[in-house]
């Protein structure tokens, strides 16, 4: 396997984050992305910032395994974000040997989110990691073109954004939007599918993002033409979570799948490699 392609976290969130290592070892992957600090106030809380045990056996999973840990989650810019904050979060991701941070936007003030981005940014550049902004709809940085505005007003190296397929349709984002982004923003992408009808409502949205996404392939958005149009070999994260299918699969069954499905669609967007 020559490009990267990662089990992100979501994919697998009924097991620890240890165990995650595993399933994605045993399922195939090269990568694994960890979520060290909660997306909602719902999510089980793993103590995976510092020396924990949970952060300990992480590390020896990876060890023992050879998996990588692409990236990890899920800061949020908030009004009340004190970045220095964040920096016990980012020496866990080094010790995990992280590469890349997954950030959301929430702040309405375009200003001191920028402010904050960038430093993070730079709190993060000495650990050799990106900051990825994940545009979503009912984030304050909703679409590819606010994180275009957010990465050329902070102009650091280390900035980028992270497409995620739900999302980029959502949104209504297009390939030109892609093509605009900073030369070298791109530095990972997340993979899922979804239904063609689009939720008409918040609730909706957030319902099939968190609970309601497709195996790659099973749905209705067109992701040969997106992978078509992001750079060659830009490793793939996969990120999808389905209540349904973790009723009766496995966590391991369901990365097997999502990996399989993945593979297909990656030589179906590029046949000859």
């Amino acid at each position: 396997m020559t490009r990267p392609i990662g089990l992100s976290a979501l994919s697998v969130l009924d097991v620890t984050p240890a165990n995650q290592i595993t399933v994605a070892a045993e399922a195939g992957f090269s990568h694994v992305g960890l979520r060290l600090i909660p997306a909602t106030p719902t999510e089980a809380v793993h103590n995976m910032i510092g020396d924990t045990p949970m952060v300990r056996e992480c590390e020896r999973r990876l060890k023992d395994t050879g998996v990588k840990c692409n990236d990890i989650e899920f800061p949020r810019m908030k009004p009340d974000t004190r970045v220095i904050n964040l920096k016990a979060f980012l020496e866990t991701g080094a010790r995990l040997g992280a590469k890349h941070v997954l950030v959301a936007g929430n702040d309405p003030d375009f200003n001191r989110f920028a402010d904050n981005f960038g430093e993070f940014c730079d709190l993060a550049a000495p650990f050799g990691m990106t900051c990825n902004i994940e545009p979503m709809p009912w984030c304050d940085c909703k679409s590819l073109k606010e994180a275009d505005k957010l990465l050329r007003a902070v102009n650091r190296a280390n900035a980028g954004v992270c497409v995620d397929p739900i999302h980029f349709d959502r949104n209504g984002d297009t390939y030109a939007d892609i093509a605009a982004l900073p030369a070298g923003s791109l530095h990972y992408m997340q993979f899922t599918d979804a239904t063609a009808e689009r939720p008409k409502d918040v609730e909706g949205l957030l319902y099939q993002a968190r609970n309601y996404r497709l195996t790659p392939g099973t749905g209705g958005l067109d992701l040969v033409g997106l992978l078509q149009h992001m750079p060659k070999d830009i490793p793939v994260c996969i990120e999808c979570c389905n209540d349904e299918l973790a009723l009766h699969k496995s966590p391991i069954e369901r990365a097997k799948m999502y990996l399989e499905a993945t593979k297909k669609l990656l030589k179906q967007a590029f046949p000859n490699d």
